[in-house]
Parts: C-alpha cells; structure tokens; sequence
C-alpha cells in the first residue's frame, strides 16, 4: 500500500515542501496538511503501518527520522531535535517507541 491510498498526494506534496528547510517540522501541522486529522482511525493506521519499516508494531526512534520519506521519496531526514520532539509527542507510556493505538 502506498500513502497515496489513504492520502490526497497533492497535499502530502505541499506538507512535505512546507517543512522542506531544517528544524521547521511541525508534526501538528503537517499532520493537518496531509489530511490525516480528517481520516478515520482505520485510515490512520494505515499511514502508520506504512511508516513502520520493519513491521515491528511500532514506530522507534530511527524510524521517525525518516518520517518524511515515508510519506514521498523526496522528503528530507528530520533533525535529531526533530525526531526526539516528534517522539516525545506520540510516547506515551516513555517506552521509546510509538504504537498504532
């Protein structure tokens, strides 16, 4: 499956080009620019399985830094300060790892 399954590639193209310089992610807000605050939670978790690469269950640390890859080839790699608050956003039970639920 591909992001584009789920979502709009149109937005997904402008998301990623919006946060294109370094330390400008914003997961909020590029979370609501691909359209995923609308899907339903079926359709989120099928964004997430597609950004869990080794189909652990979970997304870990070295995963997310490459978030925006994910959702197109051309995104770039998120900053160590990037990753970490991205991860801090979505840990919440502290295990260093982020799961569908």
């Amino acid at each position: 499956m591909a992001m584009t399954d789920v979502l709009n590639a149109e937005d997904i193209k402008k998301a990623v080009g919006a946060f294109s310089a370094a330390e400008s992610f914003n997961y909020k807000k590029f979370f609501e620019m691909v359209g995923l605050k609308k899907k339903s939670p079926e359709d989120v978790k099928k964004v997430f399985h597609i950004l869990d690469k080794d189909r652990s269950g979970f997304i870990e640390e070295e995963e997310l830094k490459f978030v925006l890859k994910g959702f197109t080839p051309d995104g770039r790699d998120l900053s160590d300060k990037e990753t970490k608050a991205l991860l801090a956003a979505g840990d919440k039970d502290g295990d260093g790892k982020i799961g569908a639920d």
